[in-house]
């Protein structure tokens, strides 16, 4: 989808993704002092804002101006100017987009679902700004979540595996420290007849920049 869809989907009433942080943004950086953060493809700001509660600086890039601005409101309803103003946007297509180099504690990407060739060129943006001693963590629907997992893109060029990211930024200078398939459950609809969660397969990987 282009980023007029986004936008037409993003100006509906309620969020679109949960006001929480993703659950493995959460399990993997609350235990990280508090630095600078960029969220790639983060939409509405949710795992920023959680960052920034924790006291970080955190910038979203997305590719539609409508969910950027619903960051922004969300973050002046929640925090006092000061903290408010730790949190930058910038509307970017992912295909030109240049990131301030080695400048980012911890760089997130979750769920950046897209066609081989821009999910390359994205990562491999996202690791260039990965400073010294700092992360990258990239989250995806797997590639076995289209058969055996619940939910998620049904279009396979699309799904990937957290090798597959290993790959995709090889010879920027990080060290790939996992590479996991992650089960989530997926919390049943009202009325859903299901007796137990649904569960949602992810990729996981976590790379590191040496220190210089």
């Amino acid at each position: 989808m282009d980023s007029t869809t986004w936008d037409q989907r993003y100006s509906g009433r309620d969020l679109v993704w949960s006001s929480t942080p993703n659950q493995w943004v959460e399990e993997f950086a609350s235990d990280l002092p508090p630095g600078r953060a960029l969220d790639i493809a983060g939409g509405e700001g949710r795992n920023a804002l959680w960052l920034i509660e924790r006291g970080w600086q955190a910038s979203v890039v997305d590719f539609s101006a409508v969910a950027l601005q619903r960051a922004q409101t969300l973050a002046q309803q929640r925090f006092d100017p000061q903290q408010a103003s730790r949190l930058t946007t910038e509307c970017v297509d992912l295909r030109t987009y240049s990131p301030e180099q080695q400048a980012f504690d911890l760089v997130i990407a979750a769920y950046l679902q897209v066609p081989t060739d821009l999910r390359r060129i994205a990562l491999r943006q996202a690791a260039s700004a990965v400073a010294d001693g700092g992360y990258l963590l990239v989250i995806a629907h797997d590639s076995t979540n289209l058969e055996h997992g619940f939910g998620g893109p049904q279009d396979p060029m699309v799904l990937y595996t957290a090798d597959d990211v290993a790959t995709d930024i090889d010879g920027l200078g990080l060290v790939v420290e996992s590479s996991e398939v992650k089960h989530r459950a997926v919390p049943l609809e009202p009325g859903s007849d299901e007796m137990q969660p649904l569960l949602a397969i992810d990729a996981l990987m976590v790379a590191r920049r040496g220190r210089g």
